[in-house]
């Protein structure tokens, strides 16, 4: 694993997506040095920092977001755009080695996709029974579950002393 900078997004409310008004979105680039077993490298550091839930899949292609609980999602193979913030959001480039933690609230969609695009997703400790809210949903109630959504003590690869607890203050 490399030392890690990851890059803080901080994305407004857009539409029916409030997407997190505190916490940015943190980009990771190249986690880990080897990409032959990226897939069992992030399941291995999420569970060993707490972050559960684990599941291997791709990213939804419709916009979405969850109120109860953030959610990182490292790409284990292949490449997309995803969008972040909703509709006209943010399009960002990600490949086998990225990872992307989202706060609540914060949209998401698959724009593009590589035909091998992997990711494994997981939730921090306790935050495993997350909900998928989407442009149809109430943003005023949802708003209420972000607000009481805890912070995750660690880091999903870099543990405490990782950059997640540090951008990631209240």
């Amino acid at each position: 694993m490399k030392t890690q900078t990851p890059t803080p997004i901080l994305l407004q409310p857009h539409g029916n997506i409030p997407n997190n008004q505190h916490l940015p979105l943190l980009l990771y680039r190249q986690v880990f040095a080897s990409h032959s077993t990226l897939e069992a490298q992030f399941k291995e550091a999420f569970k060993n920092n707490h972050w559960g839930g684990n599941w291997t899949n791709g990213v939804f292609s419709y916009h979405h977001y969850h109120s109860k609980s953030h959610e990182v999602l490292g790409i284990a193979a292949g490449s997309a755009t995803l969008i972040f913030g909703g509709p006209g959001g943010k399009e960002v480039q990600v490949q086998a080695g990225d990872m992307v933690v989202l706060p609540a609230g914060t949209g998401h969609c698959r724009k593009s996709a590589s035909p091998d695009f992997t990711v494994v997703g997981a939730y921090p400790k306790g935050q495993e029974n997350y909900d998928i809210c989407t442009e149809e949903d109430d943003p005023a109630e949802k708003r209420q579950n972000i607000n009481r959504v805890p912070l995750p003590q660690e880091d999903p690869v870099s543990g405490k002393a990782g950059p997640l607890p540090q951008h990631w203050q209240q």
